[in-house]
């Protein structure tokens, strides 16, 4: 049967968080705190994300614009320009990273697509998440591409809407509880679960693991067992 497919981007389709670790790691060292461990550092900068977030959203920029906040707060030298400049460049090599596909992605989006219509449903900044969609060369496999804000329940039942899905044949696939998984369910979705070693610590939560309209899979290529030749009944 028929279904809609929707999709997260980034940790799901292709590599995403690893870089911005790289960075990260990266700024720990320029910091150098004397007392501070790097997990101290990032509990600090995960408080500035999450006020932050709220208002200036998600992305490369408001990355950079984070890391620039944490090192004004934590530094322990006088603060220059060349620093926060720097600092910049941090965040700014993430952009520059090639679109790494994770494994078994492309195929299997190839198979499911002439079964079922794909859609591609993401959060951040609209420039950027266009530009690595179309840089992923998986454009041509989704009927549809929204990019959102914040990914909550209420977004969900507008994507729905949107699509002129039927809530109980659509399924929201992704890495992340917090913004694929949990939210999806709340609104009435079905969704599949496929955990990424490195989703970002914010976007972790429970999930409901015994929820009926709930899979979890380890793999992407996984999904070709459930919706490849028939779909599962809600």
């Amino acid at each position: 049967m028929r279904c809609h497919l929707v999709f997260d981007a980034d940790d799901t389709l292709w590599e995403n968080n690893i870089y911005f670790e790289r960075a990260f790691e990266e700024f720990v060292d320029f910091l150098g705190h004397s007392a501070l461990t790097a997990p101290q550092v990032r509990a600090v900068l995960d408080e500035i994300e999450i006020a932050n977030n709220r208002i200036h959203g998600y992305g490369t920029a408001n990355f950079a614009r984070n890391l620039q906040q944490c090192y004004r707060h934590l530094a322990e030298r006088e603060i220059q320009s060349q620093d926060l400049a720097r600092i910049l460049s941090f965040a700014e090599r993430i952009l520059a990273q090639p679109i790494e596909l994770i494994d078994g992605v492309e195929p299997t989006l190839a198979a499911l697509a002439p079964r079922h219509s794909l859609a591609l449903f993401t959060k951040g900044d609209p420039d950027e998440q266009r530009i690595k969609i179309d840089r992923s060369g998986l454009a041509g496999y989704f009927a549809h591409t929204f990019i959102v804000k914040e990914k909550d329940a209420a977004s969900y039942r507008d994507l729905v809407h949107r699509l002129g899905a039927d809530p109980r044949r659509t399924w929201m696939i992704g890495n992340s509880p917090k913004s694929d998984i949990n939210p999806a369910l709340d609104a009435g979705l079905n969704a599949v679960f496929i955990p990424h070693a490195h989703t970002w610590a914010l976007e972790h939560q429970p999930i409901p693991t015994a929820h009926d309209h709930l899979l979890i899979l380890e793999t992407f290529p996984a999904l070709l067992t459930h919706f490849a030749i028939s779909s599962p009944q809600t």
